[in-house]
């Protein structure tokens, strides 16, 4: 039997196959048991390393650091690829708000951090530990883990100590403040509710409205002609004539009086729309749709699955000229967008086609519309951007007193927000679906998980056993400090309806547990919405602020 023995205690490659493969099946069963409604999920890979690793399940530490620091690059590079799109955009719509909210938190837990070094002399690199681990951000871990050993050349376990020993009450202090604040500031579900409609007409970029045209001074005039008079991005899907009969609008078309439009435009721009072309009726979708004579209009959502087209605009496909078809909605990842011709086009686009029946199966052949192709993966993307994004993480940035770089966290989430926002503009392919996304970063993050457990088993026990336990009351008071300052200026100064607040307090930690309690608890999307605002600036942020600190130690 000693081949059974060095397959689980030896040295080599099946053993280092096994070892992980049993820490991150064994931590992903136990992430499903819940706890009063919480569970710890993925994170328990990190404590099942570590007590494998303690009873000898060892694994070489060249391999072990391969497959943390590349587990960390996939999951870091598919966080980016997913909100990439939205990074620059979450700017934007009231998102400045809640972005510089979510700062305040991350520069205050450092703050706090520094302070609980300062008087309790807690070493830096165990204390980053401590702030990761109660701020529930591994990127930030795996960044400073990685900081140190560039630094130093050596590893410090004690950073992944910290960060396994806060982690758990984290997770609780996080909720706990949601909680807090609801029962402190006395907060009302019916009137948070009240504010929910206009809070999500705040995020919304394309909306519809039906038209009568009585503007004397414009009639006979064309669609054209018109929308060159407002400096507004609006669409006219369909004119309904007086006699009841429905026609597909184009730029030729010619506008008379009594007329009704089906307008799409921005939400903020409907009320100025409307004023210039008459006033306001009220039409169904359904009503638009079954006016039409003989049934020979026909709308249909087609997918953009032709590479070809990735970054084209609407104004080099000449749609409308060729094919006499109207285009009134792209949705992109979840949000209707106005079809302007220059708008640039990625592959995953859901575009509304407007027009006749033959028309409209031409223009789909023109645009791929084919879900086969869509669940091809595109490595070319990955792989480039990964290799970008260490090149990136390994320029020496500033020299005080080590160079400062951002490393194999940073450079590729950089990175890979980048291309998700501007690769079109060099004919990249950044879709994947979601699933796949989801599965590139679970992998990731399951393998770096593993792999630093597994490195913090040895000594785990004996740090706790000196001292290690007062990181504990360290991590909690990261954790909440922070929070509830923000949160309670956010309230009570900045009137922030409450499902956004959880929102961000989740976002600002980067915690999915909270957001799950958050969702649960609103029964809507606002907390998500928060959540997704904030994310990426504050994904960066706390990658960013691990490596300095780190480094300002040394």
């Amino acid at each position: 039997m000693e081949w059974l023995h060095t397959l689980f205690f030896g040295n080599g490659i099946a053993h280092a196959v096994l070892t992980f493969a049993l820490v991150i099946t064994v931590g992903i069963l136990l992430g499903k048991v819940k706890i009063g409604g919480v569970s710890l999920g993925i994170t328990w890979i990190l404590f099942v390393g570590i007590v494998l690793s303690h009873f000898g399940m060892t694994v070489d530490g060249e391999v072990r650091h391969f497959v943390q620091e590349f587990g960390l690059i996939l999951f870091v590079f598919s966080i980016g690829l997913q909100v990439g799109p939205g990074f620059f955009a979450s700017f934007k719509h009231g998102g400045m708000t809640l972005v510089m909210c979510a700062v305040a938190i991350v520069l205050l837990g450092v703050a706090t951090a520094y302070v609980v070094h300062l008087v309790t002399g807690t070493p830096i690199p165990t204390m980053v530990g401590i702030l990761s681990g109660a701020v529930t951000n591994t990127p930030g871990l795996g960044a400073a883990q990685q900081a140190y050993a560039d630094a130093s050349g050596i590893e410090d376990p004690t950073i992944a100590l910290g960060y396994a020993v806060a982690y758990p009450l984290g997770v609780v202090g996080i909720i706990f403040t949601m909680i807090f604040i609801r029962y402190a500031l006395r907060v009302k579900f019916e009137k948070e509710d009240e504010g929910l409609a206009a809070l999500s007409r705040e995020h919304k970029l394309a909306d519809k409205v039906s038209v009568e045209f009585t503007n004397k001074t414009l009639d006979g005039r064309t669609v054209a002609y018109v929308r060159d008079l407002i400096n507004r991005q609006f669409v006219i899907s369909r004119i309904l004539r007086p006699d009841g009969t429905i026609s597909m609008a184009d730029a030729d078309s010619v506008i008379h009086l009594g007329d009704r439009l089906w307008v799409i435009s921005q939400a903020e721009d409907i009320e100025a729309i409307v004023a210039f072309f008459g006033r306001r009726v009220e039409m169904t979708d359904e009503q638009w749709g079954n006016n039409t004579p003989n049934a020979e209009l026909v709308s249909r959502r087609i997918l953009i699955t032709k590479s070809s087209l990735n970054g084209k605009k609407f104004s080099d496909l000449r749609l409308r000229t060729k094919y006499g078809i109207t285009i009134t909605r792209v949705n992109r990842a979840g949000v209707d967008l106005i079809p302007y011709q220059g708008l640039e086009l990625q592959v995953g686009d859901r575009v509304m086609v407007v027009g006749p029946a033959k028309a409209v199966a031409q223009v789909a052949d023109v645009l791929g519309n084919s879900l086969k192709k869509l669940n091809q993966p595109n490595l070319v993307t990955i792989f480039l951007g990964i290799a970008l994004g260490v090149l990136l993480g390994s320029i020496p940035l500033l020299n005080v007193p080590q160079p400062v770089k951002l490393g194999l966290a940073g450079g590729p989430l950089i990175v890979a927000i980048l291309i998700g926002r501007f690769g079109t503009h060099f004919h990249l392919v950044t879709y994947t679906t979601m699933s796949a996304n989801l599965m590139l970063r679970e992998i990731g993050i399951a393998l770096f998980l593993a792999a630093v457990g597994i490195g913090a088993g040895d000594g785990f026990i004996d740090a706790i056993v000196d001292g290690g336990y007062r990181w504990i009351g360290y991590g909690v008071i990261i954790t909440v400090l922070p929070l509830i300052i923000v949160a309670l200026v956010a309230r009570l100064w900045l009137k922030m309806n409450y499902y956004t607040l959880m929102g961000l307090i989740a976002g600002s930690t980067t915690d999915p547990p909270a957001l799950a309690y958050a969702n649960a608890t609103a029964g809507n999307d606002m907390p998500a919405v928060g959540y997704s605002t904030v994310y990426p600036v504050v994904m960066f942020l706390r990658v960013l602020t691990a490596q300095i600190f780190i480094l300002f130690a040394l």
